[in-house]
């Protein structure tokens, strides 16, 4: 069973902006916090941006002031709002809650940002 669709994803220059959206399942979405993490080439995968079941966020600094994330607690989505790109946020998008635990990672949305 799917729990994690993400999409939005694509290829922008440098300034530009992608909002990405993400499917959850709602055993996953209830009462969850959710978060979107990025995976680049060869680096770590990144906490980027939480919200808690009550909409208080949290951002990660590189991404503070340009990023805005959103829920929808009803359609048990996840949208991340990414304005003012740079090459640095070029990676794999992916979705699932703050706590993930061994829930499934989906297929995430590629977001490449050229200079």
């Amino acid at each position: 069973q799917v729990q994690l669709v993400e999409s939005g994803g694509g290829l922008v220059q440098t300034g530009g902006s992608l909002r990405l959206h993400c499917a959850v399942a709602e055993t996953l979405f209830m009462g969850s916090t959710m978060a979107w993490w990025r995976e680049a080439p060869g680096k770590e995968r990144e906490l980027v941006a939480s919200i808690s079941w009550g909409r208080t966020t949290n951002y990660a600094p590189p991404v503070k002031g340009r990023f805005t994330i959103s829920r929808d607690n009803t359609e048990h989505t996840v949208d991340l709002q990414m304005n003012d790109l740079k090459p640095e946020d070029t990676g794999v998008y992916l979705c699932n809650r703050l706590h993930y635990g061994r829930t499934p990672w989906g297929q995430g949305t590629q977001v490449t940002v050229s200079s």
